[in-house]
C-alpha cells in the first residue's frame, strides 16, 4: 500500500509540474494582449504629460529664484560702507565675504537649468513612445509572440529583443515619469517646498540689506560738513550688518542643497531606478516564458 501511493504521488507531481510552465505562458500572453490594447490609450501619455509640465514648472520658478538671489549678492558685493572715524576715511565692503556662495547659486542656476532641459526631453520621448506607429509595432509584434506562445514553441531571441524594445519604448518613459512624479511628492515634496520659501525669503532679506546698505550710502554722499563731522566719531555697527548677511547666506546654503538633492532624485535616480526594475522584469518575463524546463522523470521501485 505504502509502495502504491509513492507511486500515485510521484504521478500526481509530474502531472502538476507542466501547468506551470503552461500558467506562465498565459499570464505572459494576457499581459502582452494587455500591453497592446493600452498601448493605444492617450490618458498614459496625458498623465504623464500633466507631471512633465508641473516638474517643468517647479525647475523654472526655482531657476528664477536662483537667479534673483544671484542678482542680490552680486549687489551687496558691491556695496560699501564708508566712515570717518576721527577724521579719517575707511571704505569697507562686507559683501565680498559672499562670493564662495555667489559661486554655488551660480552653479545651481547652471543645474536648475539642465533639470528643465530634461524635463523638456521627458515631453518630447512622451511624444516620440506615443506615436501611432510605435503602437501599431507593437500591437503587431505582441500578437506575434503571444502566437508563439500558444504554440508552445521557443522565442527567438531576435523577437524577444524586439518585444522588450517596443514595450521600453512605449510604456518606459511615461510609467517612469508617473513613478518619479509619485516618489517626489511621498519624499520629496515637503522639502522642496520649505527649501524654495527659504530661497524667496533669503533673497528677500538680502535685497532689503542692499536696499538699506545703498540708501545710507547715498545719504552719506549728501551730508553737510557739519553733519560729517557730527559723525566723525559714530562707527556703524559693521559687525552686526556682516553677521546678518552670514546668517541669511548660510540659510541660503542649506535650502540649496535640498533643492539640489530634491532635482537630482526626481530627474536621475528616481527614473533610473525604475527603468532599470521595469527592463530586469520584463527579461525575466521572456525568458520564463523561453526556458520552458522538462519534467522529471517518476522513480519507480
Amino acid at each position: 500500500m505504502a509502495h502504491d501511493a509513492e507511486v500515485i504521488a510521484y504521478a500526481s507531481a509530474d502531472m502538476l509540474l507542466p501547468m506551470k510552465p503552461a500558467l506562465r505562458r498565459l499570464l505572459l500572453i494576457a499581459a502582452l494582449l494587455a500591453s497592446a490594447a493600452l498601448a493605444w490609450l492617450p490618458q498614459l501619455d496625458a498623465m504623464a504629460s500633466e507631471r512633465v509640465d508641473a516638474g517643468l514648472k517647479r525647475a523654472l520658478i526655482t531657476f528664477a529664484s536662483a537667479r534673483t538671489l544671484n542678482a542680490v549678492i552680486s549687489t551687496l558685493q558691491e556695496t560699501t560702507l564708508s566712515f570717518q572715524p576721527l577724521g579719517i576715511g575707511v571704505t569697507l565692503a562686507p559683501g565680498q565675504a559672499l562670493d564662495p556662495i555667489n559661486d554655488l547659486v551660480e552653479q545651481f542656476s547652471t543645474l536648475m537649468l539642465a533639470a528643465s532641459v530634461s524635463f523638456g526631453v521627458q515631453k518630447v520621448l512622451i511624444s516620440v513612445g506615443g506615436n501611432a506607429w510605435v503602437s501599431a509595432a507593437l500591437t503587431l509584434t505582441a500578437l506575434g509572440v503571444s502566437g508563439l506562445l500558444w504554440r508552445g514553441r521557443a522565442l527567438p531571441r531576435f523577437a524577444s529583443a524586439v518585444l522588450i524594445g517596443l514595450l521600453v519604448l512605449r510604456f518606459t518613459v511615461p510609467l517612469t515619469i508617473l513613478g518619479s512624479d509619485l516618489a517626489f511628492k511621498q519624499l520629496l515634496a515637503e522639502d522642496y517646498r520649505s527649501s524654495q520659501q527659504g530661497i524667496t525669503n533669503t533673497a528677500s532679506e538680502l535685497g532689503r540689506q542692499a536696499a538699506s546698505a545703498s540708501q545710507a550710502g547715498a545719504a552719506a554722499a549728501h551730508e553737510s560738513t557739519l553733519d560729517r563731522l557730527k559723525h566723525a566719531a559714530t562707527l556703524p555697527d559693521v559687525r552686526a550688518y556682516a553677521e546678518r548677511m552670514q546668517l541669511a547666506a548660510d540659510r541660503a546654503v542649506s535650502d540649496l542643497i535640498r533643492l539640489i538633492v530634491s532635482f537630482l532624485m526626481q530627474t536621475l535616480v528616481f527614473p533610473l531606478l525604475l527603468m532599470w526594475l521595469m527592463l530586469s522584469l520584463a527579461k525575466q518575463a521572456m525568458l520564463a516564458a523561453a526556458n520552458r524546463p522538462s519534467p522529471p522523470a517518476i522513480q519507480r521501485r
